[in-house]
């Protein structure tokens, strides 16, 4: 009598797990990445919005447009360091980070992002798999770890 072999598919991940997953390390980037940008270095950094010198670890990846949209969730040229209260007191201090915006990415810059986060997003599993492994990498190529 032959056995019957079950195979178990792996469990696909729900998208809101991967979402969480991408945005804890495009956060960490995104933290980094202003760091190195403003002061140097890796364990501090200045806020896009007040330039106030900040510890990475109590800084916060803000976004030009709030809400966190799916269409902007990611957005490298949208998403900048800030300190905590910029970002949650002063509601992202909106309109010091336009003038920042516009001085980094030049004029109409501001809008291309309020274009952008106007935008419906829906996020495959794939996709977000592959934004993970990116920012992984990048992470890790700044010297950080993921």
């Amino acid at each position: 009598m032959k056995k019957k072999t079950i195979t178990r598919l792996k469990k696909q991940p729900k998208i809101s797990t991967l979402k969480r997953k991408v945005w804890a390390v495009f956060s960490e980037y995104i933290r980094l990445r202003d760091c190195l940008e403003t002061t140097g270095l890796r364990g501090y950094g200045e806020c896009i919005t007040c330039s106030k010198t900040v510890p990475r670890k109590l800084l916060q990846a803000g976004h030009f447009i709030s809400g966190r949209h799916n269409a902007n969730l990611f957005s490298e040229r949208g998403t900048h360091a800030q300190c905590y209260n910029c970002n949650i007191n002063l509601r992202g201090n909106t309109l010091e980070y336009r003038r920042q915006i516009i001085k980094l990415y030049g004029e109409g810059a501001d809008t291309e992002l309020e274009r952008e986060a106007h935008q419906i997003k829906q996020f495959t599993i794939p996709e977000l798999e592959g934004l993970l492994e990116l920012y992984k990498t990048r992470v890790k190529d700044l010297g950080g770890e993921s």
